[in-house]
């Protein structure tokens, strides 16, 4: 079976230097009651049409590093050693594009969900950066760090919650940010809740440029740019979720703001423009920069 190359590509935003990382992919079976309240037949149409095989569900992992003035950050960990073996490539593809985990000055965390954050600790439970500081989220940890909503969540949260504690336990230099805050020098917190209760998108800006990382705003944007009203079984509050994707969606649409997606197809860097009462996702063509 042939090799792929190393995934990570280089693109700048003003002085910035940013760098998307592939952490891998998962195709697995589809689980029933992707969509609520869309049929499975429309579901599995609007899929296949998106290149996904016969009742699987395709989901792609990027990371991205953004350096300057000698500071190397890391906007969210991915899975690291913890996740499946498919997944757990950003380490590799961080050495591939001559940075090391030893180079990590900070790191800045979306969300607690386990593709976010289990990379933060290594297999053994150590810190994977062990030179960072992590930011989070002060709305996020207040949620997940609660015991009183962990004792109050439903079953199938419980994971989540218990990840949480093991890998901010690890981890001995954890700061909190509120929405809003500039969190350091041209990176800017931006409030984006549904997919979790805290959920944070990033504005990246340098000498007049943009970029705005949306984490999670939705799933796979081939998918839900076109369809910005459904809700995934991953989202916690799907109605909240919604409205975010739809306002951070028409910040940007038709401009020439890039945003940065976790689950868009590598390198996961591109563009949003409206198409009537709907959008679509404008991949970035490779090796061009946005002007």
């Amino acid at each position: 079976m042939p090799m792929h190359p190393p995934g990570f590509y280089k693109t700048h935003v003003g002085e910035f230097t940013v760098t998307a990382l592939h952490d891998g992919v998962i195709v697995r079976d589809r689980p029933s009651g992707f969509i609520k309240d869309v049929d499975e037949a429309t579901i599995e149409t609007v899929l296949s049409q998106a290149g996904f095989g016969p009742g699987k569900l395709v989901l792609t992992f990027t990371a991205f590093a953004v350096e300057s003035d000698g500071q190397l950050l890391l906007i969210d960990a991915g899975f690291g050693e913890n996740g499946p073996a498919t997944t757990g490539k950003i380490g590799a593809n961080l050495d591939a594009a001559g940075y090391s985990a030893d180079d990590i000055d900070g790191i800045l965390i979306s969300h607690f969900h386990a593709d976010h954050i289990a990379g933060l600790i290594t297999k053994e439970g150590t810190p994977a950066y062990p030179g960072a500081a992590v930011y989070v989220p002060a709305p996020e940890w207040n949620f997940w760090m609660s015991d009183d909503q962990m004792t109050r969540a439903p079953a199938g949260l419980q994971q989540t919650f218990q990840l949480c504690r093991k890998v901010f336990g690890a981890l001995g230099n954890v700061r909190k940010f509120a929405w809003g805050d500039e969190i350091l020098p041209g990176i800017s917190s931006v409030k984006a809740p549904g997919h979790t209760p805290g959920m944070t998108a990033f504005d990246i800006r340098s000498q007049g440029e943009r970029l705005l990382y949306v984490a999670d705003v939705s799933n796979n944007p081939t998918v839900f740019a076109h369809h910005p009203d459904w809700q995934a079984i991953f989202d916690i509050d799907g109605l909240d979720a919604v409205a975010t994707r739809k306002k951070l969606f028409d910040e940007v649409a038709g401009s020439n703001v890039r945003i940065a997606y976790f689950h868009a197809p590598f390198p996961g860097l591109g563009f949003v423009a409206r198409v009537g009462e709907t959008y679509t996702y404008l991949p970035q063509v490779w090796g061009v920069e946005a002007s």
